[in-house]
């Protein structure tokens, strides 16, 4: 598949509809490489990456049912099973960190950006070995104390869990906007200074 037909054809397919297999470790490490692959003004690297995958998405899970439970007394099993299996709908996920910081010439804002496009090209280059991916938040990416059981260090965010595994349904695209309706071309305003 030629790179415009790959682009034109990504497609998320949502975590509980990704099954095995996922990538073995070259297809993880070629995902991961070229996630790595942004624009990144001044070469800070302003993210990076924690893998979820075998038995540490289980355990992750459970860590994360616990806390869940803790706060949410009243929360039924359903609700505490569906927090234990949160990193388990998809063979591998991979937790995409900002680690934006003050800097005196790159704004964080840019270094954020950085983070959000390292997440995009792993789905992508997930698109491009044959597996099709889920990028989603959820209230794990905005809980500090999820955040250190799953290994943010002081300072970082995720922007993100890029689920990632072979779709068990067909893939479907969506409405997508009109270009009319998303696209302004500059002119210059008469007389405008």
């Amino acid at each position: 598949m030629d790179a415009l037909e790959l682009l034109k054809t990504r497609r998320s397919i949502t975590a509980p509809f990704l099954g095995a297999p996922g990538p073995d470790q070259v297809q993880l490490d070629d995902i991961l490489t070229i996630a790595s692959r942004v624009p990144d003004h001044g070469k800070l690297a302003p993210w990076r990456f924690i893998v979820f995958q075998g038995e540490a998405r289980l355990a992750a899970g459970e860590a994360l049912a616990v806390l869940y439970q803790r706060r949410n007394p009243e929360a039924d099993a359903k609700r505490i099973e569906e927090e234990r299996g949160r990193l388990a709908r998809a063979p591998l996920v991979i937790g995409v960190v900002s680690r934006a910081a003050p800097h005196p010439k790159i704004p964080e804002f840019e270094q954020l950006l950085s983070a959000g496009n390292a997440a995009m090209l792993a789905v992508m280059a997930a698109h491009a070995l044959g597996f099709a991916a889920h990028w989603v938040t959820e209230w794990i990416s905005y809980d500090a104390e999820a955040g250190r059981i799953l290994g943010l260090r002081e300072g970082e965010k995720f922007v993100g869990f890029v689920h990632v595994g072979t779709p068990t349904v067909p893939p479907a695209d969506r409405p997508r906007p009109d270009l009319a309706d998303i696209v302004d071309y500059w002119q210059p305003t008469p007389g405008a200074g």
